[in-house]
């Protein structure tokens, strides 16, 4: 009898741990999933805080969203705050506002060229402290260039600057982050191409890489800082 009674303690003892393991492990699955990342949480930024600066870094992250309709089309646009007047018009969709990524520019080291207007726009290239852009999204295999994910028709490098143009983007409210041509309006532009190339003359297109980027309406990082390559040459 004490060995029959010894064997049903032993039973009950393990029932009790696997009992226990089961419940730990669904607890974690709980906890995993309940932990998992909202769609709009990439590398720090997110719609409740659209922009981040790291002044240690020097880079200044804004949040954005692929825009499919780009994959096929062209546009002067890289990148357009959803609410300006333009901000169904860019490649990748903004959630900072112009004068937010101005500031934030500003605040890693970059000075404004204000070289352009309205009168010079089609003869001048934009000035400025060179900015490279960079972008990732969850799940991305790398941290990509903006020439790897924007392409050239012509196959020209995209060379940003960081022209300013605060008071006229605060004037026009077109939303312009970045612009594929110099811009007078765009807080930054491609020194490349003079302003025009795309819809005037149309010596250049750009689309969307539909072959890197996610799908239309995938959040992204859109991460910016001082190109010191160009500062150089």
């Amino acid at each position: 009898m004490r060995f029959y009674k010894f064997l049903s303690i032993l039973t009950v003892a393990a029932l009790s741990v696997t009992i226990a393991g089961c419940s730990t492990q669904t607890s974690n699955s709980s906890t995993s999933t309940t932990e998992q990342k909202s769609p709009d949480h990439v590398l720090g930024v997110s719609l409740e805080n659209p922009i981040k600066v790291d002044k240690e870094k020097g880079t200044v992250t804004v949040l954005s969203q692929v825009n499919g309709k780009y994959f096929n089309q062209t546009t002067r646009h890289g990148s357009v705050e959803t609410s300006g007047s333009n901000g169904a018009k860019s490649v990748l969709t903004a959630f900072a506002k112009p004068e937010a990524f101005y500031n934030a520019l500003v605040e890693i080291g970059a000075e404004p060229g204000n070289n352009m207007t309205p009168a010079n726009a089609t003869t001048t290239h934009v000035e400025g402290t060179p900015i490279k852009m960079e972008i990732t999204w969850n799940g991305a295999e790398k941290i990509y260039d903006v020439n790897e994910i924007i392409l050239d028709s012509n196959g020209k490098e995209i060379d940003f600057r960081f022209g300013g143009n605060l008071d006229r983007a605060k004037d026009k409210n077109t939303g312009c982050l970045t612009c594929l041509d110099s811009c007078p309006v765009g807080i930054i532009s491609n020194v490349t191409y003079t302003y025009g190339a795309v819809e005037n003359t149309g010596e250049v297109k750009f689309t969307g890489n539909s072959e890197l980027l996610p799908e239309d309406g995938t959040y992204i990082a859109t991460i910016y800082s001082i190109n010191k390559e160009k500062l150089k040459s």
